[in-house]
C-alpha cells in the first residue's frame, strides 16, 4: 500500500486542465492508496465555504468518493486556502489537521506542514500570516458580503504579485533566499518536534534534502506545485518517491 502526499495545486478556473488532472488522479491512483494527505493550497484562493464554485463542488465530490472508498483524506490549510472550514471539509470528506502535525508513517514519526512557517526571512509575509490567522480577523472577514470578500482577496493578490515582481527586479538572489525556507528555522523545527523526517510544500521547489541536525541525520521532502504538471510523493514501508504527473 502507498500513502500519497500532494500540495500547492492552486486549483483555479483559469487552469481547467490541472483541475481535470487532479480529478483523474482522485478517480484512479488515490482510490488505491492507504491515505491521501493534501498539505495546503489546494485552491488558488478561498474566501469562505459559502463561495459558489462548480470546480470546488466537483473537487469536493471527488474527494468524498475517495473517502467513501475507505481511503482517509487529510488536509492542512495553506497560505491561499487558510479559510477552508468545517463545512467544506464535510462536503469533501476530509479531516483538517493542525499545521504542523506529526503522524506515524509506517512506524516513523513524520512532521507535516504547509511550509510557510519555515520562511521566517520573509518578515512582511509572516506579519500578514499572523494577522490573517487571527480568529477575530477571520470572523470579521467571513461576516462580510461575498462581493467585499472577493474585492479584498483580489487586492491582496495584486499586492503580493507586485511585491514579488519588485523583489525580483531589485535583487533576484535575495528574492530566492527570502521566499525559501530559513535553514535555522528548519533545524529548530526538527529539534522542536523531535523527528528526523519532514514533508512540506509552499516553496514550489520540489526536492529531497538530506541534512544533519546536531548528531542526527534528517530528511526534508519538499512537494512540487501543480501549475504546469502534477506532483506527488509516494511513500511505502520500503521508501519514498517524489514524482511528476504529466497532463
Amino acid at each position: 500500500m502507498t500513502t500519497l502526499f500532494i500540495s500547492d495545486l492552486h486549483l483555479d478556473p483559469s487552469r481547467p486542465a490541472i483541475t481535470e488532472l487532479f480529478l483523474a488522479f482522485l478517480r484512479d491512483e488515490a482510490m488505491q492508496a492507504e491515505a491521501l494527505y493534501i498539505l495546503g493550497d489546494l485552491f488558488e484562493a478561498w474566501i469562505g465555504d459559502d463561495t459558489p464554485s462548480p470546480a470546488a463542488d466537483a473537487v469536493a465530490d471527488a474527494l468524498h468518493a475517495v473517502a467513501d472508498a475507505g481511503v482517509p483524506v487529510y488536509f492542512i490549510r495553506g497560505n491561499r486556502d487558510f479559510l477552508v472550514g468545517n463545512d467544506y471539509a464535510r462536503r469533501a470528506g476530509f479531516r483538517i489537521l493542525p499545521d504542523p502535525s506529526v503522524i506515524d508513517l509506517y512506524g516513523r514519526p513524520v512532521l507535516l506542514q504547509h511550509g510557510d512557517l519555515l520562511c521566517t526571512d520573509d518578515l512582511a509575509y509572516q506579519q500578514f500570516r499572523a494577522q490573517t490567522r487571527d480568529p477575530v480577523f477571520q470572523a470579521q472577514f467571513l461576516s462580510q458580503p461575498l462581493a467585499a470578500r472577493i474585492a479584498f482577496a483580489q487586492k491582496a493578490r495584486d499586492a503580493s504579485q507586485a511585491r514579488q515582481s519588485e523583489m525580483k527586479q531589485d535583487d533576484r538572489a535575495s528574492f530566492e533566499t527570502v521566499t525559501d525556507v530559513a535553514p535555522a528555522e528548519v533545524e529548530a523545527t526538527f529539534a522542536r518536534h523531535g523527528v528526523d523526517t519532514m514533508i512540506h510544500g509552499h516553496t514550489h521547489r520540489p526536492a529531497i534534502h538530506a541534512l544533519q541536525v546536531g548528531d542526527r541525520p534528517c530528511t526534508r521532502i519538499v512537494l512540487g506545485d501543480w501549475y504546469e504538471q502534477g506532483s506527488v510523493l509516494r511513500v511505502t514501508a520500503q521508501g519514498w518517491s517524489l514524482d511528476t504527473l504529466a497532463r
